[in-house]
Formats: structure tokens, sequence, C-alpha cells
């Protein structure tokens, strides 16, 4: 099947209930991101809408380097639980944190900013697409279990995108020029259940960009016959796919990817996300990549409460020796967490 689109007005649909009920666990999110690899600093920008109550909650929050075993740890972080529902007009989405997303042109520009309520770390950032805007399904394992009814018709979309612009960090300034990528969903249902709503081995999300002539993503989980440090914990055959959402796109045109190999080399050794890995893909016409890739950046985020996730900033290397920095995410359970904890204890 080929990979859908999904229209340019989808940027700003964060819908709120009329007279009907919505289930609870109905949210609608955006997430953005810009790395500076030079400096080996990641941002995560993450919004999270829940129009039952409604509320929403988000922020951002900006690592450097490896050494950030708490949230806190990171150099700026912002994440609010509980914000009133944000502002909206003018192709504008403006929440009471400081964070502000604007679609200038929508489905091809925006423009992510933030300012701190000290003023001493604020961004602005222009995001341009090189990709189309694609349509993409359920990106965590169960969510299509839990559909939302009636005419509430969950979607989403990623997209690849030019991002140009400026951090002040704690007063230190930095340029922002590097390829980025963001998603969003609306109208998903996402139970919060210990061990998700169907359990599975730890989830990595793998966008990787050189430009408009090549961009891919994938999420997934590694290899299972590759010595993966989930063996024995979830019963996966052999055979079983490893991946979904998976696209490749070459100068706008998109085709599925087919296969995924997915091997990590090395694990941090107290976040337990992958620090070191090698990404295989096919694509419908039979072309084979591989990329091997190494974490600069990482640290613990909040995203979800039932479950770890940790962001990083990944140098990916192509087998031409071309080189790219793109975010690598990473997600899993109470199950992996524990045997990971008893592993470095023994």
């Amino acid at each position: 099947m080929p990979v859908a689109t999904q229209p340019g007005e989808t940027d700003l649909l964060i819908p709120l209930p009329g007279a009907e009920q919505v289930d609870p666990y109905t949210v609608h999110t955006h997430y953005f991101g810009f790395t500076v690899p030079e400096a080996r600093i990641g941002a995560f920008i993450y919004a999270r809408y829940q129009p039952a109550f409604p509320l929403s909650q988000g922020g951002v929050g900006i690592f450097r380097g490896l050494d950030n075993l708490a949230l806190l740890d990171a150099e700026h972080h912002d994440y609010r639980a509980t914000m009133p529902w944000p502002q909206t007009g003018d192709g504008a989405i403006r929440f009471v944190n400081g964070l502000v997303i604007e679609a200038l042109e929508p489905g091809e520009l925006l423009r992510v900013s933030y300012r701190s309520p000290d003023g001493a770390t604020w961004f602005e950032v222009e995001q341009r697409a090189i990709t189309p805007l694609l349509a993409r399904g359920y990106i965590v394992p169960g969510e299509e279990d839990h559909h939302a009814a009636g005419d509430a018709q969950p979607g989403g979309i990623e997209q690849f995108l030019q991002a140009t612009g400026e951090l002040v960090l704690r007063g230190e300034r930095f340029e922002v020029d590097c390829l980025a990528v963001r998603d969003r969903s609306w109208n998903q249902v996402r139970v919060e259940l210990p061990g998700g709503a169907r359990p599975h081995p730890p989830i990595g999300w793998t966008p990787i960009a050189f430009g408009p002539e090549l961009a891919l993503n994938t999420a997934g989980f590694e290899a299972p016959d590759s010595d993966p440090a989930w063996r024995g914990l979830f019963d996966v055959p052999d055979d079983a796919p490893t991946h979904y959402e998976s696209w490749i796109s070459r100068d706008g045109e998109v085709q599925r990817i087919t296969e995924v190999r997915r091997e990590v080399l090395e694990y941090h050794p107290y976040l337990h996300a992958a620090v070191r890995q090698t990404l295989e893909v096919v694509d419908e016409s039979g072309e084979r990549l591989r990329f091997d890739g190494e974490a600069i950046a990482m640290a613990p985020m909040h995203s979800w409460p039932n479950i770890a996730f940790c962001d990083s900033v990944y140098r990916w290397t192509a087998e031409d020796g071309r080189q790219t920095h793109c975010t690598y995410q990473e997600i899993w359970h109470d199950t992996y967490q524990r045997a990971m904890k008893a592993r470095r204890s023994r």
C-alpha cells in the first residue's frame, strides 16, 4: 500500500468534544525537537492534550551530553503536568508555560518558540518541511485495540524539516541549523497501564535524514536473533515482524520500508537505552541501506507516566561515509526496567 499523506490543516487540529462523551484516555499530541550537534545538545518539545477534561500538559527539556541520569540533570527542564487548555487563534497554539506552536504555512512551515519564566532560556526555531506530511497510524503497541468511538477518528503525522533559529540556554547562545523530525497524533486512545496496553520489548524510534534526497523513519524493536537485552522477558517468535510505521523518502517520493534489522551494540549503563546500534532497511524497490549510530547526548524525559522514555541525539553514519544527526527515542515498561536494574546490580 502507498504511504498516505495528511492535509496541512491537521497541524492545528486539537478538537474538543461537543455534547458527546469521549474516552478519558483520548489524547492529541505535538512533538518537535532540534539539535546542536557541535555542542552535544538536544531539545525535546512535547505537548499532550486531554480533551475529555479538558486540560493540557507538556513543555521543554534541553539536555547536553550523556551524563544525565534524572530529569533534572537536563540543562533546562520545564514540563508541566497540568495546564489549562491552550489559547488558539491566528494559526497558533499558546500554552501558559511559554511554549508557542505556530503554523505559518500549514504542513510546510512552522515556528516553535519558548521562553522560561526567568527569561534565561529561550528559543525561536522555524522548521520548513523537506518531506511530505506523511500519515501515521498507531505509535504505541496496543493503541489500535482502543479506538476512539464515533466521529472522533484517530490520526497522526510524521515529517522531516530543516530547523533554523536561535537557542539561548541559561544565557549561552547557540545557532540552530539542523535536520529535525516532528510527529503528532489526534483522537488516539492511550491507556496508562503498567506493562502497557500490550506487553512488548523496548521500542526504538529511529528517524534519519541527510536532506530532501534521503530521509527515513521506522519504529520497532531489536532483532530477536541479535541477543537483545529483552531476550527471555517477552515471547517474540524469531520470524515475527520487528517494525511498523516504516517509510523512506527520496526527493519527496515516498516508499514503504519492507524489512528492518536493528541491532544494539551497547546500552547506557544506567539509563539502559541504546548508545550504539546498527540499522539496516530494505525499501519496496529492494534497495538495502545500512547506518551505524552512536549517541552523543541522552537524557530521560517525561512524556507518559507508566513508561521509561529516553531522548537522545544520535550521530548516524551511512555506508558511503556521510554523517548526520537526529533524535533517537526509546520507550519501555516496568518489566524491562526491573530486569535491567537487576542485571546492573549483579
